[in-house]
């Protein structure tokens, strides 16, 4: 009765890499969003990149609840104004990392000490939520939610070479804006790669397997993906080399920044200061 469940498992797994190889072909090959005609989109990809760390930090650094819920209310306007499916745009934000922050900081909401909304006590533990512990965990939760809301916002309305450009405009290191760019160009490559594995290993077998077996195959499968990605990234970075490469990424694309884009820039601007002098004294 336990190998059936077992086969399932490995199903799911199977199932579960094709889904997320799936997802990072559609957000790498057609960038369908960055490409529409949005408001966003329009704008020089320096500015929005200005944009949007302006105002992650006012989200980081303001301490009211209802400041992080206008800037939520600011970010869902941009993504109308940008064309981006209202849904999609909610559910891939709140089904991610908020849930998990919320998740990690439920311990906080019954140790925090202050009042508490009921009493429960089990031995020598108080268990009731406090109403400071809650406080911070929605604060927090709502933090990292607008925060989570920016960035998915700007990825999905910028090319991805053009915010790879907008970051050496700022002057990140070019040994990290290479690593991002080739982490997030080979992600896909090998869960391609994991998944043609799967498939393979299916065609093959035609009786049941025990869970030793495949627990050694799946430990094997890992190795064989280790040593794939070691070696195809000497081979990548050889190719790269015999061609020229001297350590900077480069684009063929030339930004200009418009009048339309400097308002949007000082506008946001202004935004995440008003946001982070209000937060002092909301709620």
């Amino acid at each position: 009765m336990a190998r059936p469940a077992q086969e399932g498992r490995v199903g799911w797994l199977e199932h579960t890499l094709a889904g997320i190889s799936g997802s990072i072909e559609r957000a790498v090959f057609t960038e369908e969003h960055a490409r529409s005609h949005g408001w966003l989109q329009a704008v020089d990809p320096r500015a929005k990149l200005g944009m949007f760390i302006a105002l992650v930090l006012a989200a980081s650094l303001t301490g009211s609840l209802l400041v992080e819920v206008a800037l939520y209310l600011v970010a869902l306007a941009a993504a109308r104004a940008s064309r981006v499916p209202f849904d999609f745009f909610v559910r891939r934000v709140w089904l991610g990392i908020p849930l998990f922050a919320g998740i990690v900081v439920i311990p906080a909401i019954f140790f925090v000490p202050g009042p508490r909304l009921f009493d429960l006590v089990v031995g020598p533990v108080d268990l009731a939520p406090s109403v400071p512990g809650l406080t911070g965990a929605i604060l927090l939760v709502a933090r990292v939610g607008v925060s989570v809301s920016l960035a998915v916002l700007l990825v999905l309305t910028t090319r991805w070479a053009d915010l790879l450009k907008s970051l050496q405009a700022i002057r990140v290191p070019q040994l990290f804006i290479l690593v991002l760019a080739m982490t997030y160009r080979y992600i896909f490559l090998f869960l391609h790669l994991a998944t043609g594995l799967f498939e393979a290993r299916k065609s093959r077998v035609v009786a049941r397997t025990t869970g030793g077996e495949q627990r050694r195959w799946i430990a094997g499968t890992v190795g064989t993906l280790v040593s794939r990605s070691v070696k195809m990234s000497n081979d990548v970075y050889a190719a790269m080399a015999a061609r020229g490469f001297g350590g900077s990424i480069r684009s063929l694309d030339t930004f200009r920044m418009r009048r339309p884009d400097w308002l949007a820039l000082s506008g946001s601007v202004v935004v995440a200061v008003v946001a982070v002098l209000a937060g002092r004294g909301l709620p």
